[in-house]
């Protein structure tokens, strides 16, 4: 994967790209609409993406709760690019920034299909969350950074 970068979304037409990423691989399959995409943290959060030949391959979200907490969202990787590191490289630079912006503890919610991948990065469980408007099971996992 010789072309791959991980930055933030350059402009408005690459933010656009990948809301349409996040929610072609998140939320379409379980039939949700692309605004289901947007909370209040939205245009406060750090987006990153990962690119192959112009090409979002990877992506994840993270915002403040508080003066030290952080918490992580909407990772995904495409399935082509699946068990290659991409989820594991989002992930450290999520937590890269958010222990450069003074947060100790990352808090996310983890479908439950994805936990060990947190596990294996450290994640503990703390509780199964019941709030998530997918309908689909998911897990409070957190890390002290």
């Amino acid at each position: 994967m010789n072309n791959l970068e991980f930055r933030v979304p350059k402009n408005e037409g690459e933010f656009n790209e990948y809301d349409l990423f996040r929610w072609r691989l998140l939320r379409k399959p379980i039939g949700k609409t692309i605004e289901s995409l947007k909370d209040e943290y939205e245009d406060n959060s750090f987006h990153l993406i990962g690119v192959i030949n112009n090409q979002i391959v990877a992506c994840g979200r993270l915002h403040f709760i508080d003066d030290s907490k952080a918490q992580i969202r909407y990772m995904a990787v495409d399935e082509k690019f699946q068990r290659k590191g991409l989820g594991k490289s989002i992930l450290s630079l999520l937590e890269s920034h958010a222990k450069k912006n003074n947060a100790d503890k990352i808090i996310l919610n983890a479908r439950d299909h994805a936990i060990e991948f947190y596990a294996a990065a450290k994640y503990k469980i703390l509780e199964k969350y019941h709030r998530s408007d997918t309908g689909i099971p998911h897990t409070t996992m957190t890390k002290d950074i």
